[in-house]
């Protein structure tokens, strides 16, 4: 059974391989089933879901990484790149400027939620292992 810290690793792995894989996969019927605005240019959507797919990866391997084994993406690192994702697009949310359906509102404002949300489970979880050393 992996460390409390492992098993958090690998939620947020999972979290960022599917924010990857519907990035690689952008396409019209895609965004119009979650609700969210479309691009006629898929480049940027499809770099962002590779890189975030290999954050995914990374994550994993440091869920999963010996103590002299390959370092993959650690716990500050988690956190840092949901809590910035997470607070961006709660910016776009709050200032209004997105005209989207209620399910494109309702699939936006989960993730935001999950991005903050996950980084600060994350962040006490830091804190309450580093008060038990």
């Amino acid at each position: 059974m992996p460390k409390p810290v492992s098993a958090l690793l690998l939620i947020d792995a999972v979290i960022n391989f599917l924010l990857g894989l519907l990035l690689l996969g952008f396409s019209r019927p895609l965004t119009h089933l979650l609700g969210v605005p479309y691009t006629e240019i898929s480049f940027y959507p499809n770099i962002l879901g590779g890189v975030l797919f290999g954050i995914g990866v990374a994550l994993t391997i440091e869920a999963f990484r010996e103590p002299k084994g390959l370092v993959g993406l650690g716990l500050g690192g988690a956190v840092a790149i949901n809590l910035c994702g997470g607070i961006v697009l709660f910016i776009w949310l709050i200032s209004g400027a997105l005209d989207l359906p209620l399910r494109g509102l309702v699939f936006l404002w989960t993730l935001a939620i999950v991005l903050v949300g996950i980084s600060t489970v994350e962040l006490l979880t830091h804190r309450r292992k580093s008060q038990l050393v």
